[in-house]
């Protein structure tokens, strides 16, 4: 392509020989009047394309670029392809901030970006939930402004980010956040929040877990203890040293019993989820439910059972049956002698219920919600009364939880309990044909 400047030079050129022509045919005065004609027209032709050009460069983005011929042909066609490359850059960017910001959002941790002063420049709704920042007011304003507690701007100030900072939001409900700066670029800051209340809360009933086991171990061996170095220092009778074993078995029975259901509990939560190819026999576990708590009961409370036929589950038979016999002992042990306790299947191909209703003391609601927590107990000594461990409900709710069904606790104070395990459709399927069902039919 032949360069714009020899282009230019190449119509001079002509303009000056078509005006030396006209003067040599036409004399001297014609050939400059020729001459200066065309330099105006010439002239006139490059103000009008540079005129286009200063408007296109004022706003380039609102129009087209102009068009020419000649020169100005090869230079518009320059700023054209600039000019797409720019729009083209700019959407790389675009999408670019875009899919960073996506990505930001998406994070379960809360970001802050912040400047030199610590002034806000960007947050993600993380971040924004955690320490109440309005994403349309706060862009632009200091954090220490905004996030007042005074452990936070000491750790702001102090500028020694080394270790993250625990801190209690004020926001969300009172999350416990771990929050922490990161400095980067040239005098940039990263904010970073990470919601840690579930994970102190299982710390706290870790150290809770361990406090209880200690404590409920601790009782039965001092039993053990005291009685042993009686019988070892003490000249018993026959019948004192038969009574001193008789305690002492009965102590070693009950951390028998907390050392079963604590491997009971582990192995609910270490095993694979029950199969569903697996069936649960529900006419006899019933049946043997409803004997062991009339066994537990001794005759001393009204005790039925209504149970629908036609339906199985798909599970652990060991884990259900115990499910529900924790469920019914526990009512049997705090029902007083002359209640009543009712127990209740029902089921469907929509879904199943075991229920279990008794007229006992009853729960007030504060506790509800702890009912299944290890060794939470209602009330301490009514529990080592009635034998418990404190672990019947913990094994329930994970035994119902690998069979996706949920326990719901009603219960009012004076008046008596009912607790209800949920199943889902796919865990009930149609009972099986057996063998004394096909006779009788």
């Amino acid at each position: 392509m032949t360069h714009p400047l020899l282009r230019v030079a190449a119509l001079i050129a002509i303009i000056a020989v078509v005006a030396l022509l006209a003067g040599i045919g036409l004399g001297a005065a014609t050939g400059w009047a020729v001459l200066a004609l065309a330099a105006l027209a010439l002239l006139a032709y490059h103000v009008i394309k540079l005129a286009a050009l200063i408007r296109w460069l004022r706003q380039p983005g609102a129009a087209d670029v102009p068009e020419g011929r000649g020169a100005w042909e090869e230079a518009f066609a320059l700023l054209y392809r600039f000019e797409r490359a720019g729009a083209r850059e700019a959407e790389r960017l675009s999408l670019a901030l875009t899919r960073w910001r996506q990505a930001g959002e998406a994070l379960p941790d809360g970001v802050v970006i912040l400047d030199a002063q610590y002034r806000i420049e960007w947050c993600n709704e993380g971040a924004a939930r955690q320490f109440g920042l309005n994403l349309a007011t706060d862009i632009g304003r200091p954090v220490v402004n905004l996030v007042r507690q005074p452990e936070f701007v000491a750790y702001v100030e102090a500028e020694d980010y080394a270790h993250p900072l625990p801190l209690h939001s004020e926001h969300g409900g009172g999350l416990s956040l771990s929050v922490q700066l990161i400095p980067y670029g040239e005098a940039q800051k990263l904010l970073l929040s990470r919601d840690i209340t579930r994970l102190e809360r299982v710390e706290t009933m870790r150290r809770d877990f361990v406090a209880n086991v200690s404590h409920e171990l601790r009782t039965p061996l001092t039993v053990l203890t005291g009685f042993l170095e009686t019988v070892q220092e003490l000249a018993l009778d026959a019948q004192r040293t038969r009574d001193y074993v008789n305690l002492m078995a009965e102590q070693a029975r009950r951390m028998q019993r907390i050392v079963d259901d604590l491997l009971a509990l582990s192995g609910l939560e270490s095993s694979p989820e029950p199969s569903l190819e697996e069936r649960v026999d529900m006419k006899g576990v019933l049946a043997r439910v409803k004997a062991d708590v009339d066994a537990l009961s001794g005759g001393r409370h009204h005790i039925t059972l209504e149970a629908a036929e036609g339906y199985d589950v798909a599970g652990a038979e060991s884990e259900i049956a115990s499910a529900f016999g924790n469920l019914a002992s526990n009512a049997v042990r705090y029902t007083p002698a002359g209640g009543s306790v009712h127990l209740v299947w029902r089921a469907s191909s929509a879904g199943a219920e075991f229920m279990v209703e008794d007229t006992g003391i009853g729960i007030e609601p504060q506790h509800i919600a702890r009912l299944t927590e290890r060794f939470y107990r209602v009330d301490r000594g009514r529990s080592r009364e009635t034998g418990g461990t404190g672990l019947g409900l913990a094994i329930v709710k994970h035994a119902l939880a690998r069979h996706q069904a949920v326990l719901e606790v009603q219960s009012e104070p004076g008046k008596g309990s009912r607790f209800t395990a949920r199943f889902p459709a796919r865990r009930v399927i149609p009972a099986a044909i057996r063998p004394r069902d096909a006779a009788k039919a």
